[in-house]
Parts: C-alpha cells; sequence; structure tokens
C-alpha cells in the first residue's frame, strides 16, 4: 500500500460519498484551478463562482431538501470542503462559512418563516451568506463586544462594526450578533438576520490578507440600522449561547479545510520527492525526507480520524464541543506543519510562486486562528476533561 492510499483509510466512504467527493474534485479542478493564482494576487472574491457553487448543491450541504438543500450530512460536508481546499484553501473557506456559519445558525435557530425567507436563496446561491461576531477588540472575548441593538417598538436598531468577516462586504444576508444588554452579564446578546441594502448597513475596510486571498474578509458596519423584531433569531440573550453552539459545528468546517491543506501539500510534497534527484536517485529515497513524509502522513490520518469521529456524532444530533475543539486543534496544527515540511521538501522551489506549497503554507496559518484559537481550543478541552 502506497502513503497516499494509507492516509485515505481513517475514514472509509460510502459509493454515494465517494461519488459527492469525486463531484466536489471535479468542480475544483474545472472551475477554480485555472484561476488560483490570478485571484491569490489580486485578492478577487469571485462572486459568480459562488453562484455556481450554489448550483452544484454546494452552499446548501447540510440543508434539507423542503428548503431547496442538498439533505446531506457532516462527512459529506467534510469531503466537499476537503476536495474543494486541495486545489484552492481560499475558496473552501468561503463554502465553509457559507454553509456552517450563516446558513447553519437561520436552518438551527430560525422560525419556520425565517427558514423559508432566507435558507432557499442561501442554498441556491442566490444569496451568499456572512455572520458577524467578532469585532476589533473582542476577538475571543466576544462577550465584551461593542456592537449593540436597542428596542425601539418593534424594531431593533443596531450599532457598531464587525470585523474578519468572511464576506462582510459581498455578502447579501448576515447574521449578527448584537449585545441587548450590559457588558460582563450573561445572555446579554441576540442575533438578528440582516439583509444587504437595509438603511445603516455598510460594508467597511477589506482586509488585505497574507493567505486565504480570495475569500473576502471585510468589516460590517452598522450605523441606526433599523431591523425588524420579525428579523430576531431566537429569544432575547440567547445569542451568544446561540453562537457558541454553532462554533462547535463550525470547528468540523476548520477542521475540513485543514484536511483539505495538509493532503494538497502533503500531496504535491509527495510527488516531488520522487521526481526530484539528487546525488544520481529521488530524494524521497533519503532518510531525512521520508521520515518528513512518513510523519506528514501519519498526522493527517490522526487529524481525519478526529474530523470523522465529530463529524459521526454531530450527524447524531450529539453534542461535540469536546471533539469539535479536539478536530480542530489538531488538524489545523497538522495543516501548518505539513505545509511547512512541504516547503523543505521542495526546497527553493517551495518559495516560489510557480509551485503550490507556498499557497498552502499562506494559507494554512488561517486554520489555527480563525473560529476560535488554538490557545482557545485547548482552553475548550481543559474544561471539558476537567469537569
Amino acid at each position: 500500500m502506497n502513503t497516499t492510499q494509507m492516509i485515505q483509510t481513517g475514514y472509509d466512504y460510502s459509493e454515494t460519498q465517494q461519488l459527492i467527493a469525486d463531484s466536489a474534485k471535479s468542480f475544483a479542478k474545472q472551475y477554480i484551478e485555472p484561476f488560483v493564482k490570478e485571484w491569490d494576487e489580486t485578492q478577487e472574491f469571485p462572486v459568480e463562482l459562488m453562484k455556481l457553487a450554489g448550483e452544484h448543491g454546494f452552499l446548501g450541504i447540510l440543508v434539507p431538501h423542503e428548503f431547496g438543500g442538498s439533505e446531506m450530512g457532516y462527512h459529506e460536508y467534510i469531503a466537499i470542503v476537503e476536495e474543494i481546499s486541495k486545489i484552492d484553501p481560499s475558496i473552501g473557506l468561503s463554502i465553509a462559512a457559507h454553509n456552517s456559519l450563516c446558513t447553519n445558525h437561520i436552518l438551527t435557530f430560525g422560525s419556520e418563516s425565517q427558514k423559508r425567507r432566507w435558507i432557499p436563496k442561501l442554498a441556491s446561491g442566490e444569496f451568499i451568506g456572512a455572520w458577524g461576531l467578532t469585532e476589533h477588540n473582542t476577538g475571543s472575548d466576544a462577550g465584551a463586544m461593542s456592537t449593540t441593538a436597542v428596542k425601539d417598538g418593534d424594531h431593533w436598531i443596531l450599532n457598531g462594526t464587525k470585523n474578519f468577516i468572511t464576506h462582510g462586504k459581498s455578502g447579501d444576508v448576515a447574521v449578527v450578533i448584537a449585545r441587548t444588554g450590559e457588558k460582563g452579564v450573561s445572555s446579554n446578546a441576540t442575533a438578528f438576520v440582516v439583509e444587504r441594502g437595509t438603511p445603516g448597513f455598510s460594508a467597511g475596510k477589506k482586509e488585505n490578507k497574507l493567505g486565504m486571498r480570495a475569500s473576502e474578509t471585510a468589516e460590517m458596519v452598522f450605523d441606526q440600522c433599523v431591523v425588524s423584531d420579525e428579523n430576531r433569531l431566537g429569544e432575547v440573550g440567547d445569542g451568544f449561547k446561540q453562537s457558541l453552539a454553532i462554533l462547535d459545528g463550525g470547528r468540523i468546517s476548520i477542521a475540513a479545510l485543514s484536511l483539505g491543506i495538509a493532503k494538497g501539500a502533503f500531496e504535491a510534497a509527495l510527488k516531488y520527492s520522487k521526481e526530484r534527484e539528487q546525488f544520481g536517485k529521488p530524494i524521497s529515497s533519503f532518510q531525512g525526507i521520508s521520515f518528513k513524509l512518513a510523519e506528514m502522513a501519519t498526522e493527517i490520518e490522526a487529524a481525519t480520524l478526529l474530523t470523522h469521529h465529530a463529524a459521526e456524532k454531530k450527524n447524531r444530533g450529539e453534542r461535540i464541543t469536546l471533539e469539535g475543539a479536539m478536530c480542530k486543534l489538531y488538524a489545523s496544527e497538522a495543516a501548518v506543519k505539513t505545509a511547512n515540511e512541504a516547503i523543505q521538501i521542495f526546497g527553493g522551489y517551495g518559495y516560489i510562486k510557480d509551485f503550490p506549497v507556498e499557497k498552502f503554507y499562506r494559507d494554512s496559518k488561517l486554520c489555527t486562528i480563525g473560529e476560535g484559537t488554538s490557545e482557545i481550543q485547548k482552553l475548550v478541552i481543559a474544561r471539558n476533561i476537567l469537569k
């Protein structure tokens, strides 16, 4: 059994699941791969590609058929995000954020009428979704957010700025978490759905990033933004509790994204090591290189097992706070290490843009930061095993 086969043994896809993975791979090869360098250089967010992804069923992966979705589970979701991320993690990130954050928040906590109002458009790609929790001074400490929502009759008035928001500029609809109580008080935040074009809702600064450059990251600004109470998701004060639940599942997304990066970097390094010759033989025959490949393959295998274990529990409707944190922590750190080692195997060629591993390296680091840093994941894990 060769190494490439070995790293695929962590979770055995059914025939249908393999067809879904192959479909995502084919989509990425045809519609994404020819433009990866261009989008990375220009930081262009390909809105039309996202619409096309919707037509292929990739923007409503977890959405039931009755709301226009693909009605798949988390194993299929991992397969799709992973295959797309092998080609371009930026697009994998955008698809993951759209599915697991915005769409899933409305699907999980919205009323029947709210679901019917927004989910079909999100699932089809007519709408691109954004999710606003993070602020300039409140990353890990989201409970201290400054964005507020004040009740005014049948409406709420939102004021504040969210930053580091995927699709913060191009998103058609956003789930926004705003403070409806005092700072430091429990149950002090509430979730709202805000559509683009709502007076007082605008896009702010678009970030110039190290990696994931084709996935748009921007501010969302609210200035006396009036939102109907009909746009409130769940009960007043439940916003942060809802967000934690959404982030549990979202961490499977980042783990899947990390797997795509790690496997993409590994496969490129493995191929190169067999082709590149030094001292009359392939560099893969040298122990220094073969041991790197062995460690990379082992960590990818472990990350795959952790991620699909979390997915299996999620599919059963079980709580996955611990498993989500574990798979996200391990897979994201493995992605960074694998991409780093891939560059080392490529040598000088790994440092230039003619080869894919330098982009995997730049893209990988976000996985240890987004949807909870590695340090926060360790905190979550420690709290769960010590309670």
